[in-house]
């Protein structure tokens, strides 16, 4: 491994110290806004940042991180150099660049908010109007109350000094670390694109988290190691942290283990509905987001101690500042959620210590950047129009709207008879049957040469009929899904959007302000369009069963292996969720309740026929 502190002969300024820019003392909302695809989020922290919402920007596509640097410092005067994608260590020093930049342009805003009078409709106004209930949202309201001048200006002084900006969070999706070649050689591993995206992030003066999701990439969670900013300072304070994405508590306590042993602490478990979500949907063996939550409240506290103990002793054998007690781990949830009764029972009864709202905020243009078309399709899609489906190349479950301009292009080229994409950024290339130096499942060059294969057995009498369907289902994800940000701002105006909604957008059917969908967050008001929507637990539960059946059946036209043992197992964690569920109603209103009951009857009626004998 070559890193930061074995540095090729004339690399220069790897490993500089990040500068004091803390904007996060404290986050004001019980909820963030995850990554969406690699352009949703893209320039979000721009957009609600400084009203203290905390927001995750995926660092996949350098070339469109590159684009959006180049036209937000146009838009707010700032000198932009280029960063060109030969240029020495490139694809890091692009990112560094657009992560400083944010960091300025947020902390602009947060100043100039400071500076505000407290005037209807003004940026400073709406950051106390968009809190949740809490402490600080009634000093706020004690200061509009007050009639004496003087103690009104003691109030609003006291309450500028409280305005703080949303965590710019960071994501790296593991899978995604794709090896880089020059004159048919290798690179080291440094420059593999999970690890040089860290060490953009690691690099940057941002004070905020890195976010990894899609399991363990060994060598990235080694690199980390080489920056100081990811260990306690002399104060024991972390000035990047580090959040991990997971399904389940397995999962967390592998994952922070593997962490803790080398001195890296988990400042945030985020758990994740696998099927009820959007994008790349990890399917977990039946454990449902009900008892995974519960596993994570009985067990939180043995979870920190467990790591903290593995961590001290890393710490003291690497010579690092020993912090007195354990940083504060938070357990967040995201997946699914869909109306302020399931927000506040996640806070309330599995006491996490926040939630993550996707999907529904693609409904909201003040805060994630889309194509206009595709919001409107969004608008009007119904439950088959939002499919799991197998465009992903990365072989994994991906939701998809079946209506987007992404879709419509790939099925065009089908008819056309020219299958495949262009493939222009290749960040998914992964494949070496039929070439040396990796190429994407979705690209035209891999399908010409697959579907030519395939036609050579079929000749023989095989039957590829599945397998070739499963070949021409593959999309462009990496450079279709940044055009939601390319086309609206007119940095590509011919770009073919691919959208990744959860199943969850059916609710929704109208775009939203941003005080709209912070209002129904917190229970102000409600966005949704329908009554019957079921329980985020429920749909997740009907997804799952879904998934199940979908399987079997793969497996009995040998679309996909499997054995019975494996769906025995998933088939009995359903039920156990469905058991767990009905013991849990009793938490419900009767309304409610009642409601919640029927469907799971429904559910165990549709799980407990189901054939998983090999």
């Amino acid at each position: 491994m070559v890193g930061c502190g074995s540095r090729p002969v004339g690399w220069k300024s790897l490993c500089r110290h990040p500068k004091d820019n803390d904007l996060t003392i404290s986050n004001p909302h019980s909820f963030h806004i995850p990554v969406m695809g690699t352009g949703f989020t893209i320039d979000t922290p721009l957009r609600v940042a400084r009203y203290g919402i905390s927001s995750v920007v995926s660092l996949v596509d350098d070339i469109l991180i590159e684009q959006m640097r180049r036209y937000h410092c146009s838009q707010q005067g700032e000198s932009y150099e280029e960063i060109a994608p030969q240029a020495e260590d490139g694809r890091a020093r692009r990112i560094t660049a657009y992560l400083d930049l944010l960091g300025r342009l947020v902390g602009r805003q947060v100043e100039s908010m400071r500076a505000m009078d407290f005037a209807e409709g003004n940026d400073l106004t709406r950051y106390f109007r968009l809190l949740p209930d809490s402490p600080l949202k009634r000093q706020y309201e004690q200061m509009l109350a007050t009639s004496d001048a003087v103690e009104k200006a003691r109030l609003q002084e006291k309450l500028r000094g409280q305005v703080v900006a949303g965590s710019i969070d960071v994501n790296i999706m593991t899978k995604l670390d794709r090896d880089h070649y020059r004159g048919g050689e290798k690179l080291p591993a440094i420059f593999s694109d999970a690890l040089a995206a860290l060490r953009g992030f690691a690099q940057s003066t941002l004070r905020s988290s890195m976010v990894f999701s899609a399991g363990i990439n060994q060598r990235l969670y080694n690199y980390l190691s080489e920056f100081p900013d990811f260990f306690p300072d002399s104060q024991g304070a972390l000035v990047k942290k580090i959040i991990l994405k997971v399904s389940d508590y397995r999962s967390a306590i592998i994952q922070g283990k593997y962490l803790a042993k080398r001195g890296l602490w988990v400042s945030e478990f985020r758990v994740e509905s696998g099927l009820n979500c959007g994008g790349h949907a990890f399917a977990t063996n039946g454990h449902l987001m009900g008892p995974i939550l519960e596993e994570f409240k009985k067990r939180r506290r043995e979870l920190q101690d467990d790591l903290f103990q593995l961590y001290g002793k890393a710490l003291a054998k690497q010579g690092h500042a020993m912090p007195a007690k354990p940083h504060h781990t938070r357990i967040t949830v995201q997946g699914g959620i869909g109306t302020a009764h399931e927000n506040t029972f996640l806070l309330q009864h599995y006491e996490v210590d926040g939630t993550g709202w996707g999907t529904p905020f693609l409904l909201v243009p003040e805060a994630v950047l889309m194509d206009g078309a595709e919001r409107d399709k969004l608008c009007r899609a119904t439950e088959e129009d939002v499919f799991l489906s197998p465009s992903s190349p990365l072989g994994v479950p991906f939701w998809n709207l079946r209506t987007s301009a992404s879709e419509e292009v790939r099925l065009r080229r089908i008819q056309e008879g020219r299958p495949g994409s262009p493939c222009p950024k290749r960040y998914l290339a992964f494949s070496t049957e039929f070439t040396t130096i990796p190429a994407c499942i979705s690209s035209r060059a891999f399908q010409k040469h697959k579907l030519r294969a395939l036609a050579e057995e079929e000749q023989v009498g095989a039957d590829v009929a599945q397998a070739r369907e499963l070949v021409l289902a593959k999309a462009c994800i990496c450079h279709d899904l940044g055009g939601n940000a390319t086309k609206p701002l007119g940095i590509d105006p011919t770009a073919t959007s691919a959208v990744c909604p959860g199943p969850n957008i059916v609710n929704f059917k109208k775009i939203a302000t941003l005080e709209e969908m912070v209002d129904h967050i917190y229970g102000r008001i409600s966005l949704l369009t329908t009554t019957d929507r079921p329980h985020m637990f429920i749909r997740e539960l009907r997804l799952y069963v879904d998934h199940l059946g979908t399987e079997l059946a793969h497996v009995k036209t040998g679309l996909v292996p499997g054995t019975s043992r494996v769906f025995q197992e998933f088939k009995e964690n359903l039920l156990k969720g469905i058991d767990y569920y009905q013991e849990l109603a009793e938490q419900f209103v009767e309304e409610k309740r009642s409601c919640f009951l029927a469907d799971l009857a429904l559910l165990r009626d549709a799980v407990e026929p189901l054939a998983v004998k090999g």
